[in-house]
């Protein structure tokens, strides 16, 4: 329990360099546009570099390993679909919102409507999504600062980097924090990549530790299966005979491997288990269960040979001990591998468990919760307010659809990472099973490369440190991003343009620094009371409030031209506000279950986990609302954009054009100009 001090100088330097850039940054920016857009003159490498590093957050650094490894494969829903969500911006969005020009997503709100008061509903969406998107990066802060100072508490973590991070903001607005980003994408990009490549040089491959988890079985040994021989291996097992194990190691790689449609039941018959069917994991679980019946289990070692065990023995995970890869059992939390490796596995089938549904009951709730979520996450992509702002800072059009498609190199290299650090904690680190809050498996990036030390000390030290530099970057790049968007819609939108229409450019420049300060403080807040739930999780509701909201504000407006103010302010007041209320009322069930003080501030919400216990689906309707929050906020448009008709604005051809039209027509123009008063 003490500081490891090449973990310290790691994350030292991180935060000292983010720092001095900041400050150094501070002495360029100067004008109003400056703050907000950067000057609108990032060239489309950097701001691709920029986007990616304020897109891939603490859920992506530390989150995605950690929930891999907590719920298995289910979890990879999120890289694949945060990847896939820039496909969308990059077809239907991009492009046209940096032609219309605007600092803001509240300015072409209101520049689409002509409607000053739907930049007011606009303004508190950037809100509602900000903070909620900005409780994981907290959640991320805390859990690394308390990995780096053991014993030090977690809302101490949150508050001092939640500190240098608004300070940041403040100095400098989009165009300070903009080489930072960028920076830190490639650092992360290193923090997460090294250590893999030498954690996987040590302990094994990808595909091995896939192994070790019951994928895959040894090769074949030429022994040759028999129904004889079968019947025997009870008998021959309990004594302690390899070749019986391997024959049966032999016989669930046929059975695996041409395992076709499902069947139920268990196996007690040795002879049934040429007739089960099923998936693999389906397959794998039954002959398991016959070796369960009969008191035997087995383990599978380092060079694939399989070795049999007492039944108590046989829920294994690896560790190092000297020269081997050993084995020693995982804890009761820990997911069994056929479940952790099932399509359907704890993260969808946590609501169908509380009911104490069977398997078979489980698959429709597990299958409606799986396309919500990726509803969710691709339609947030393309509605997240701190993103879309980026786009502004690109010299026009063509250049925000170009930086578009290198985001998705970007991050689609990234996320190859994270699922692998997931993959092994299972395998080498399951202590942290028995972990909550910041001292569970979201920390598995960070603890992961130290088992190095046991063999070639001080490398596990210098890559553990490197990691905690790259999660520093993570949530430090994040809440960086979040903060300028919430802060920017607070002093251009709200006093700006709301409480001071007149205001001088230098008045809001200095507003700008107030609520950076101000905003940065609620999130601290904010972030020392969600310690109990995952990083991942939690993102992934801000990206369902954003699908709902703005997502069909802006795919609606961009390309329907018949959309009236009261038809797009209805369904995104509608949908956004339903999806906040329902992810609100699961998140604090969630917290009121927790130790501590967040159980006892949340007390109240706890007779709600009852009722969700009884009606599974309410839960995943709420915890996921996507699937009917979208859908809900596009339909309302369309219904009440048909019922007002008679208001869509007068000019609307010519705003379409400009929407739509190449600059090289010389119709684009910029909504917000630098030269007029109030802006």
């Amino acid at each position: 329990m003490r500081i490891d001090p090449y973990i310290l100088a790691f994350s030292f330097v991180t935060v000292a360099a983010t720092v001095f850039m900041g400050f150094w940054t501070a002495r360029r920016s100067k004008t109003a546009s400056d703050f907000f857009v950067a000057g609108r003159s990032v060239s489309v490498g950097w701001n691709a570099s920029a986007i990616s590093g304020e897109y891939l957050s603490a859920a992506s650094f530390m989150g995605i390993a950690g929930m891999v490894m907590s719920s298995g494969y289910d979890a990879l829903w999120y890289p694949v679909c945060y990847a896939c969500g820039y496909l969308f911006l990059l077809l239907f969005i991009a492009g046209p919102l940096r032609r219309f020009g605007a600092y803001t997503i509240p300015d072409f709100a209101e520049g689409r409507f002509d409607s000053p008061l739907f930049r007011k509903i606009a303004v508190c969406f950037v809100l509602f999504i900000g903070f909620f998107y900005t409780m994981p990066q907290m959640k991320g802060a805390g859990t690394t600062l308390a990995y780096i100072f053991p014993g030090l508490p977690y809302w101490a973590g949150v508050v001092l980097v939640g500190a240098v991070i608004t300070l940041n903001v403040a100095l400098g607005g989009m165009k300070g924090i903009t080489l930072v980003q960028a920076v830190q994408y490639w650092a992360k990009m290193f923090a997460i990549s090294v250590p893999i490549f030498v954690l996987m040089a040590v302990y094994g491959d990808y595909g091995r530790q896939l192994n070790y988890a019951g994928i895959k079985k040894s090769e074949s040994t030429g022994l040759q299966q028999s129904i004889p021989g079968l019947r025997e291996f009870p008998m021959m097992a309990a004594g302690g005979t390899n070749e019986a194990i391997l024959l049966y190691g032999e016989l669930a790689n046929r059975k695996i491997a041409n395992a076709p449609q499902k069947q139920t039941g268990l196996v007690t018959d040795p002879s049934d288990l040429f007739n089960v069917t099923g998936s693999r994991g389906e397959v794998f679980a039954k002959l398991e269960s016959y070796l369960r019946t009969n008191g035997i289990g087995f383990v599978l070692e380092q060079g694939g040979e399989l070795r049999v065990v007492p039944i108590e023995q046989s829920k294994q995970a690896l560790v190092v001990a000297g020269n081997q890869i050993v084995r020693k059992p995982l804890p009761e939390k820990a997911p069994a591998d056929a479940t952790w490796l099932a399509p359907f596995g704890p993260l969808t089938t946590k609501a169908a468990k509380a009911a104490k549904l069977s398997a078979e009951e489980a698959k429709p709730y597990s299958l409606l919760y799986t396309y919500s979520l990726i509803i969710a996450l691709v339609c947030g992509t393309a509605g997240l307010p701190h993103i879309l702002v980026r786009f502004y800072t690109n010299p026009d059009g063509v250049a925000a659809k170009r930086t578009t498609m290198w985001v998705m190199i970007l991050i689609g290299i990234f996320y190859v990472f994270p699922p692998v650090f997931g993959v092994m904690g299972r395998n080498l680190f399951p202590e942290l099973y028995n972990g909550i809050g910041a001292k569970g498996t979201d920390k598995i990036v960070l603890e992961l490369p130290r088992l190095l030390n046991a063999k070639y000390a001080p490398l596990g030290s210098i890559l553990s440190g490197i990691t905690c530099a790259g999660a520093f970057a993570a949530f430090m790049s994040t809440f960086s991003g979040l903060l300028v968007s919430m802060t920017g819609a607070m002093a251009h939108d709200v006093y700006g343009r709301m409480l001071r229409p007149k205001s001088t450019p230098n008045e809001r420049l200095r507003m700008f620094k107030v609520f950076a300060v101000v905003l940065g403080g609620v999130a601290m807040l904010l972030g020392s009371f969600v310690e109990p739930l995952e990083i991942n999780f939690m993102v992934g509701q801000a990206f369902a409030i954003a699908a709902a909201s703005y997502f069909p504000l802006l795919f609606m407006a961009v390309w329907w031209r018949r959309l009236t103010m009261k038809g797009a302010a209805t369904g995104m007041l509608f949908g956004g506000l339903s999806a906040v209320v329902a992810i609100s009322l699961t998140s604090f069930s969630v917290l009121a279950l927790a130790p501590g003080r967040s159980g006892e501030l949340f007390a109240v919400f706890k007779p709600l986990n009852t009722f969700w216990a009884g009606h599974p689906l309410l839960r995943i309707l709420c915890e996921q609302p996507a699937l009917w929050a979208v859908p809900l906020a596009i339909g309302l448009m369309i219904v009440v954009s048909k019922l007002t008709r008679g208001e869509i604005p007068a000019d609307i051809r010519m705003k379409m054009l400009v929407l739509h039209a190449p600059e090289k027509l010389g119709l684009k123009q910029e909504y917000i100009q630098d030269h007029q008063p109030g802006h």
